[in-house]
């Protein structure tokens, strides 16, 4: 009888030993908002604060957003604290590498003495329990046996699905090229909108390694066929590499001004950096006339701080410039061409040497039959490819004034040449050849899109006035906080992104019409006493 007793205790302490865990079922609270500046009301949770405005998810899942400042100061103050518990759970990360080196070792060693224990346990019921009785408790056996390995299969996935990411980081390497790109997220990937066409000059430097005549267009990476970024990236037990054979075609990360990169070995497996083949920004243009990097974009660190990442790699984790993201001279890099930072999360860096970027691919990620990663957003041709100029140097490439095509200037055998090509809102590219004689091509192709940027507050970050609704379609009002008095409010007015006034009228507290703009992205600014508040406008 006693035996059976320590064999019932030993089997419980096990069973609590392996599943000693907590788990938690949040209700759903549906929270009635107060939003005073509109005298209305409405019910739902609270989804995310962003930009100045709250995003409340009502109970059919539709998610509606209000400025803060629209809000009752009880709902503001809520608001505001649910924010920033989501910022402090977001700040979690991975844990360092030694951290997790420790805590892999104590998991080893837990698995170690389960196992012993289980052996202990059975060879003291063989010994000292009846083996005929002994025979009854094989199917409970059995099942605490399966039981012990579903448990450490669903604490080993749990760690797996541990998010590490948080999107707001990720949005804040993208903004300051807005609004040529457009971003948003789901719980899975965070999402980049381009048209893969960088600022700088492009193709020029191009030189004699059997440029194939292709150019600059502007794609369509919108919508379903933007870019996603893994928002829970997971470490890979064997890092794939980036080489002559695996992710030759494609992309492997998106610049933060939303241009491709790819591979800097092309399918032949020389180094198109070092062949000639990429311009004075290390890209080129693919067979579907799509402009793409080969190499990290550190140009871009002349557009944007050199603290935040230049790039993400498809696999979720971001590539730095030559510093660190606290502003320290870059450190020792591993053999992927990265390393953990100081809050334990994985990153790359661009250098200008070889591997250049990514050297091995750190994320789990999946390659396809054509050696390409996926998913990832497809360029789309609009013309058959045509054949090298072997001894081809590209000197110039223009946008017209209709900024619906590109001049495109090259030298051959000391003679100059050009392509000139345009494309009309329907979709129909013509391209003109010069050499051997005058040749026109008219192709029917996609048709040529444009991105819409989301709300956005990237002008100001100053939240005292808000424009609502925003995007707009035929007229919009100033919300005003408590600490703005609205007889130091002079003048509202509107202007293009090339600094062109459209509007500009005294304030009146009347909504603003706006039918007669057209669709696109406008600067509000409002003239106060003595400053002046600078927003964004979307007239949808």
């Amino acid at each position: 009888m006693k035996m059976k007793n320590i064999l019932l205790i030993s089997i419980l302490l096990l069973s609590n030993i392996l599943f000693a865990h907590t788990i938690n079922y949040d209700k759903v609270i549906l929270r009635h908002w107060n939003i005073e500046k509109e005298k209305k009301s409405i019910d739902g949770s609270f989804y995310m604060y962003k930009n100045g405005n709250v995003f409340i998810e009502d109970a059919n899942n539709v998610v509606v957003h209000f400025a803060l400042a629209s809000f009752s100061k009880e709902d503001q103050a809520f608001a505001l604290s649910k924010n920033k518990w989501v910022e402090q759970l977001n700040k979690q990360m991975v844990v360092e590498p030694a951290k997790s080196a420790e805590l892999n070792n104590f998991r080893n060693y837990k698995a170690w003495f389960v196992t012993l224990l289980i052996v202990l346990l059975a060879a003291m019921m063989y010994i000292f329990v009846d083996r005929k009785k002994l025979k009854k408790v094989y199917p409970i056996i059995s099942i605490m046996v399966l039981l012990i390995l579903v448990s450490f299969t669903i604490k080993r996935a749990g760690r797996q699905m541990m998010s590490t990411t948080n999107p707001l980081f990720i949005d804040s390497a993208f903004t300051p090229f807005r609004p040529a790109i457009n971003t948003y997220w789901n719980t899975t990937y965070f999402y980049v909108e381009s048209q893969g066409i960088p600022l700088h000059q492009m193709m020029v430097g191009i030189s004699n390694h059997g440029w194939q005549q292709q150019v600059p267009i502007p794609q369509c990476y919108i919508g379903t066929n933007a870019w996603p970024i893994p928002l829970n990236p997971v470490i890979a037990a064997i890092p794939v590499p980036v080489d002559s054979i695996h992710f030759t075609r494609g992309a492997i990360a998106i610049a933060a001004n939303g241009v491709p990169i790819f591979n800097v070995h092309t399918n032949t497996g020389v180094d198109s950096y070092l062949d000639g083949q990429l311009d004075n920004f290390g890209g080129h243009c693919g067979r579907a006339d799509d402009y793409h990097y080969h190499i990290a974009p550190l140009n871009l660190y002349s557009l944007t701080s050199s603290t935040l990442p230049c790039a993400f790699g498809l696999d979720g984790f971001a590539v730095y410039g030559s510093l660190e993201p606290d502003g320290t001279p870059m450190g020792v890099l591993d053999a992927n061409h990265g390393h953990y930072g100081t809050n334990g999360v994985y990153h790359y860096h661009g250098t200008p040497a070889a591997p250049y970027m990514i050297a091995n691919m750190v994320g789990q990620v999946t390659e396809d039959a054509t050696h390409q990663l996926i998913p990832q957003a497809v360029a789309h041709p609009v013309r058959p490819g045509l054949t090298p100029l072997g001894g081809a140097l590209i000197t110039n490439c223009t946008a017209n004034a209709a900024n619906n095509g590109y001049t495109l200037i090259y030298t051959l055998s000391g003679q100059s040449d050009s392509i000139v090509y345009s494309w009309t809102p329907a979709g129909v590219y013509t391209f003109h050849f010069y050499t051997p004689a005058l040749t026109t091509s008219a192709y029917n192709g996609f048709t040529p899109c444009s991105i819409t940027t989301s709300v956005k507050e990237i002008i100001s970050e100053d939240n005292s006035i808000m424009i609502y609704p925003n995007p707009a379609k035929e007229s919009f009002s100033i919300h005003l906080s408590d600490t703005i008095n609205e007889k130091d409010i002079r003048n509202v007015s509107i202007y293009s992104l090339v600094g062109e006034l459209i509007y500009k009228a005294d304030y009146n507290k009347q909504n603003v019409d706006i039918r007669n703009l057209a669709k696109g992205i406008y600067i509000v600014k409002v003239q106060l006493l003595n400053n002046q508040i600078t927003k964004k406008l979307i007239v949808q």
